[in-house]
């Protein structure tokens, strides 16, 4: 029987291994999916590849998997943080879920002077990022980080991580051979990984916080095209560039 539904566990997976599946994945398997004691379906954790797995045991509350053969081993995204102010609570999440699509290794979000929510619910975005790893076919669940400052942030970088900076101002500005190391549109020369992206609030970036990350050595400023993006149209597009140049998309 061929396996189509794919589930994250939090276990280890090898051949002969049992799962306990959760309560909410086993009515989802037996209640929603009608599946039964024999069926097969796809297991992965993060750390060990995904796993064909049959079901010894269906019950609407409990379930037992048990792993059969591996179907693919772990493939870990590049080295591509992405950085993002948070938004509305539908388009915050829309930012995740195409992050770990597009293959991001680590989303964090910042709170920035014009950042327009002030908390997020970091297990909630976490479950978001894992859903979305279930239907693309990723292998790697990418950590979505607890809010904090972006000053902070920028505070302790990592001197050996390049930080790709979205400038939204450049959008609205005559084209110009790109400044200090930057990237105009259409341009080339965009920091392998590590790296970083950072996407600003809806609001923009404060003149200090444009005079900061312009200060900064390993900051690479990047411009999206003449026209501005809306912060999650912008992760997309930041993603698909990066990806296309120096990610496993090649």
């Amino acid at each position: 029987m061929e396996a189509k539904i794919r589930l994250y566990v939090d276990q280890p997976l090898g051949a002969g291994q049992a799962v306990a599946l959760s309560q909410d994945q086993a009515h989802y398997l037996t209640g929603v999916m009608r599946l039964g004691e024999g069926a097969a379906i796809l297991l992965f954790n993060g750390r060990d590849g995904e796993w064909r797995a049959t079901l010894a045991q269906a019950g609407k509350r409990n379930a037992i998997a048990v792993c059969d053969a591996q179907t693919r081993p772990l493939h870990l995204p590049p080295d591509l943080w992405l950085l993002f102010a948070p938004i509305k609570k539908a388009r915050t999440d829309f930012i995740v879920e195409k992050a770990v699509e597009l293959g991001a290794a680590r989303i964090l979000p910042v709170q920035t002077r014009h950042t327009n929510s002030e908390r997020i619910r970091q297990d909630r975005l976490q479950a978001h990022a894992v859903e979305a790893a279930e239907q693309c076919g990723a292998t790697f669940v990418p950590e979505v980080a607890d809010l904090q400052p972006l000053d902070r942030l920028l505070r302790t970088w990592p001197e050996d991580r390049a930080l790709i900076w979205c400038d939204e101002a450049s959008a609205s500005a005559p084209p110009s051979p790109p400044r200090g190391g930057g990237m105009g549109w259409g341009g080339s020369g965009l920091p392998t990984a590590p790296a970083a992206i950072l996407i600003g609030p809806e609001g923009g970036f404060s003149a200090d916080e444009a005079a900061t990350l312009r200060s900064r050595p390993n900051v690479t400023p990047l411009s999206l095209g003449p026209r501005i993006l809306r912060a999650d149209t912008a992760a997309v597009a930041a993603l698909t560039l990066w990806q296309a140049a120096c990610g496993d998309w090649r």
